[in-house]
């Protein structure tokens, strides 16, 4: 089977979209499984594998480390002509994205597409929700093409369908749970940080944006009493637009670390290193960073939102709190930490859950999804013929 991926963001970058993408190409390369990605160019460097073609971009206007991909390349068109894929699939609705759509449809060629981010939501933090209506019309046209579009969780498909989206279907997320392990506690980690080691380690890891919270962020570590802020450490993971106004709002709290964005090992110590993962983002399809934090025996307290849902089994494996209601998360915190046993007991719990989401099952069951629905292609194909 031949696969083209198109997708306006990919490895790399550093977001869930494409640290899944890049895992889902990993798992085709795995199991002789053929593909193409075309994705915008983020570097000088040439850092996609031979399989891959990096598309002329411009930086995005909202997002400065985000690359628009500018299409329509006659050499790209001439490569996937010759290329010949079973199925087309588009991960993003803009440029890169459009580009594969219309391929797809030229061609006569099965396609599919992701739903991974709810941008619907993200107008509101950027004061844009005068755009809420185009939005919507534009991305029920875009999808409207498809043979089917995935999303991640039960919550953004009921939120699609209430939209007027059909064909839907759930494509879940899995997570690495030997690279993101309880064992990877790292005292070094903690020195090179400066994380004293008898503070109780309170993290966040994600792309620190309006969209995120990070608002809710800052006041929860602001509403902390003097005495807890004597008691914990703070390390905030990750880099964006809103990175600037947090160090200057936290510039006068010795107990927050900022760490910048971190990879591969060096971020698995960082969660298994915590002792409690805040997550306040209410804009999630699913929340990727939350898995992980509790593949390494680390339980979330995250806002009870989108696919956040999915994940935190409230009172089991973490909290659900109202989304904005820092208090409320303040409470959650405290009521754990002044309670140690049930925040071990928690640990067990999300590492037991994470055990339960392997990438190679979910990757497994999307790709015979992708051969389904490509022979059905082809036999209307031959029907119409």
């Amino acid at each position: 089977m031949k696969i083209a991926l198109f997708s306006d963001t990919y490895y790399p970058q550093v977001n869930g979209v494409a640290n899944t993408l890049y895992r889902l190409v990993r798992y085709w390369e795995q199991n002789g499984i053929e593909c193409k990605v075309i994705a915008p160019k983020t570097s000088s460097n040439n850092v996609y594998a031979t399989h891959s073609h990096s598309l002329p971009s411009m930086r995005f206007l909202l997002y400065k480390e985000c690359r628009v991909a500018l299409p329509f390349n006659r050499f790209v068109t001439q490569e996937l002509l010759a290329y010949e894929p079973d199925l087309i699939h588009v991960a993003t609705p803009f440029s890169s994205g459009l580009f594969g759509m219309n391929h797809a449809r030229k061609y006569g060629i099965p396609m599919v597409a992701s739903y991974h981010t709810n941008f619907d939501h993200y107008l509101y933090y950027y004061n844009l929700q005068w755009a809420t209506s185009f939005l919507w019309k534009y991305m029920h046209w875009f999808h409207s093409f498809f043979d089917r579009t995935y999303v991640p969780s039960q919550d953004t498909l009921d939120h699609l369908s209430s939209k007027g989206f059909d064909r839907l279907s759930i494509w879940g997320r899995g997570v690495d749970t030997v690279l993101y392990h309880p064992e990877q506690h790292s005292a070094d980690f903690k020195r090179k940080h400066n994380i004293p080691q008898d503070r109780i380690l309170l993290s966040y890891v994600g792309r620190l944006a309006p969209e995120k919270d990070v608002e809710t962020l800052l006041n929860i570590i602001k509403g902390f009493s003097t005495e807890w802020h004597d008691k914990v450490c703070w390390m905030i993971v990750g880099e964006g637009p809103s990175e600037e106004e947090l160090k200057q709002s936290l510039h006068s709290y010795p107990n927050v670390r900022f760490t910048g964005y971190l990879r591969g090992e060096e971020l698995s110590q960082a969660y298994s290193s915590s002792d409690l993962f805040i997550f306040p983002s209410p804009t999630e399809t699913f929340g990727n960073v939350m898995l992980e934090s509790m593949a390494s025996g680390t339980p979330t307290v995250g806002a009870n939102s989108g696919g956040v849902r999915t994940i935190i089994k409230d009172g089991t494996n973490g909290y659900l709190v109202t989304p904005g209601d820092a208090k409320s998360f303040i409470d959650r915190i405290l009521f754990l930490l002044m309670h140690p046993n049930l925040l071990n007991q928690f640990s067990h719990k999300a590492r037991e859950y994470a055990l339960t989401q392997s990438w190679n099952t979910i990757f497994g069951n999307l790709t015979n999804d992708y051969m389904e629905i490509a022979a059905q292609g082809k036999q209307k194909i031959h029907s119409a013929s």
